[in-house]
C-alpha cells in the first residue's frame, strides 16, 4: 500500500470519527427530551440544530411515535451506523486497493 492509500485510510479514520461524534449528538439530544431544558440554553440550541433537520424529515416518512415515545433517534442511529459501517468497509477496500 502506497502513500496515497496511507492518506485514504487516515481520511477514512476522520470520516469515522465525525460519525460517531454525530452519534453522540443524537444520544445527548434524545437524553434531552426526556427533561425540559432551557430552550435558549446555547448547548440546548446547539443539540437542536444539529439534529432537527434530519429527525423532522424521518418523523414526515415515518411517525413513530407511541404513549409519547418518539423513535425516530433510534431511527437514525440504526441508519448513521448502517451508512458509517459502508463508507468504512468502502474506504478500506479503496485503500487496500491502491
Amino acid at each position: 500500500m502506497g502513500a496515497v492509500g496511507e492518506i485514504i485510510l487516515v481520511f477514512r479514520d476522520m470520516v469515522n470519527m465525525l460519525f460517531t461524534v454525530y452519534i453522540y449528538i443524537i444520544i445527548a439530544r434524545a437524553i434531552l427530551s426526556w427533561v425540559n431544558p432551557d430552550p435558549y440554553n446555547p448547548i440546548v440550541r446547539f443539540l437542536h440544530n444539529a439534529t432537527d433537520p434530519v429527525l423532522n424529515r424521518i418523523r414526515r416518512v415515518v411517525p413513530l411515535q407511541f404513549s409519547g415515545i418518539d423513535f425516530s433517534p433510534l431511527i437514525l442511529l440504526f441508519g448513521i451506523y448502517l451508512l458509517q459501517r459502508v463508507v468504512m468497509v468502502l474506504l478500506t477496500r479503496l485503500a487496500l486497493g491502491l
